[in-house]
């Protein structure tokens, strides 16, 4: 994200920097350059769509733990960075994006993620227990704030990002007749309840049944990534307190259950756990979605059908570090999908 410094432009002027020693020299040297945190920063909040982290504040009704808690706002955004920044410094395998043995957090997201024992304001690396619900890019509550409005989460809104950003699926547009589906705040009905009668509309039914599945599995997760067993209501008969941010008390009602489970592509699963598994029973086409995330950040081009054979070519290269992430750059910058574009 700046000009060409002077080593590049010597080489450059040489008319060596393309060939595949020195260019893979100077890969290195660049991601080793703290200037690199820039790349990390901006491909992360371009790919998973971060730059809308501080849009769409809590409901102060609803939601007055997280209203105006811009040091979680911050602290969420920095974790998701931090996690890429580890995925490319440790080669990590492209699986990490989805299922990840670790976080990093400070004391404000580990008592967001249930996690004893951290304190302060500094993000450090912390091990997960084992089959924790956390651990990868979809359970972090920066992807988890910017795929919910403030007030509900959509199972359309995150499953279409699932599809989208992790799995490299772009749902079409919905059409321009049929009106979204408002999930029930007053807890009398479940957002599977509306979306099972949203379904029947023949125009509906046959992309809701590819992106909803991927939503409910996130719907163990509240607007900010809390996780829950039932909806928050404005009515109910059942009334919980809480801690507002201000520090003072507050009350709000457990609606209905939270139900998480669904099929994709002919594979069912019961929560997130389960999700991931089925995601990860094809771990290339994780990989495959990064490289054409990476490919379309680092070109502005989108990855077209001829360019196939090539992306392929490159995941098959990269399989004895399974499909590591640096291992994906370091192919990407020598291939003519970057070279040539």
């Amino acid at each position: 994200n700046s000009p060409p410094d002077a080593q590049l432009r010597k080489l450059a002027a040489a008319g060596t920097l393309h060939e595949p020693k020195i260019l893979r020299e100077q890969t290195e040297r660049l991601l080793a350059d703290p200037h690199s945190d820039r790349f990390v920063t901006t491909f992360t909040d371009y790919w998973l769509d971060l730059r809308k982290a501080g849009a769409n504040d809590p409901d102060n009704l609803l939601y007055p733990d997280y209203y105006l808690d811009d040091h979680l706002v911050e602290s969420a955004r920095d974790e998701s960075h931090a996690t890429f920044a580890e995925l490319l410094r440790g080669n990590l395998p492209a699986r990490t994006i989805v299922e990840a043995d670790f976080v990093f957090v400070n004391e404000r997201l580990a008592a967001l993620y249930g996690l004893p024992g951290v304190t302060g304001a500094r993000l450090r690396k912390v091990a997960l227990p084992k089959d924790s619900v956390r651990g990868g890019f979809l359970t972090q509550a920066s992807v988890l704030k910017v795929t919910a409005n403030g007030t509900t989460t959509s199972p359309v809104v995150r499953g279409a990002w699932v599809m989208e950003r992790l799995l490299g699926r772009k749902p079409p547009a919905p059409p321009p007749s049929v009106p979204a589906v408002e999930p029930d705040i007053r807890g009398a009905t479940t957002i599977r309840q509306q979306l099972d009668r949203h379904r029947t509309q023949e125009s509906c039914s046959a992309c809701h049944t590819k992106i909803d599945p991927p939503g409910f599995a996130l719907e163990n997760f509240d607007i900010f990534g809390g996780y829950r067993t039932n909806y928050r209501a404005i009515d109910g008969k059942t009334k919980d307190v809480g801690i507002g941010k201000n520090g003072q008390k507050f009350a709000f009602h457990q609606a209905l259950p939270v139900e998480p489970f669904g099929e994709l592509d002919g594979r069912k699963f019961t929560e997130i756990r389960d999700f991931r598994r089925v995601v990860l029973q094809d771990e290339r086409q994780v990989a495959r979605n990064l490289l054409g995330q990476l490919t379309v950040f680092a070109t502005g081009a989108p990855v077209g059908f001829a360019d196939r054979p090539k992306v392929e070519a490159l995941l098959d290269a990269s399989v004895p570090r399974q499909y590591g992430v640096r291992s994906l750059i370091r192919g990407l910058v020598s291939s003519d999908l970057f070279l040539n574009k």
